[in-house]
């Protein structure tokens, strides 16, 4: 068995008992203000992430390139409440016509 098997296997393990260790606190620790409150913000937080990563590096260096753009408008339409397909939209033109050019 190899040291990758191995990973697959502790990973999965510990995932399912994070799991079960999630499933087995007491509803009065969950129903705090400060616990639901924080809950609702990691989506958020995790999702800013994601988007900060994939917009602005390329493997291990920080860029600016085409997808700034994209995220720059994109913002932009946020800002002045467009509806969202509209917002999506734009930011993948915009990034498309600056990488085109």
């Amino acid at each position: 068995m190899s040291i990758y098997w191995w990973g697959v296997i502790g990973t999965s393990a510990i995932a399912f008992l994070l799991k079960y260790l999630g499933h087995s606190i007491p509803e009065r620790y969950l129903s705090h203000p400060k616990i639901q409150a924080t809950n609702a913000l990691i989506p958020i937080v995790l999702l800013s992430a994601l988007v900060g990563v994939q917009s602005f590096t390329d493997k291990t260096k920080l860029v600016l390139d085409h997808r700034a753009l994209g995220v720059g408008v994109a913002f932009l339409a946020l800002f002045l409440k467009a509806p969202f397909p509209i917002v999506v939209i734009s930011a993948a033109v915009s990034s498309a016509l600056l990488y085109h050019l």
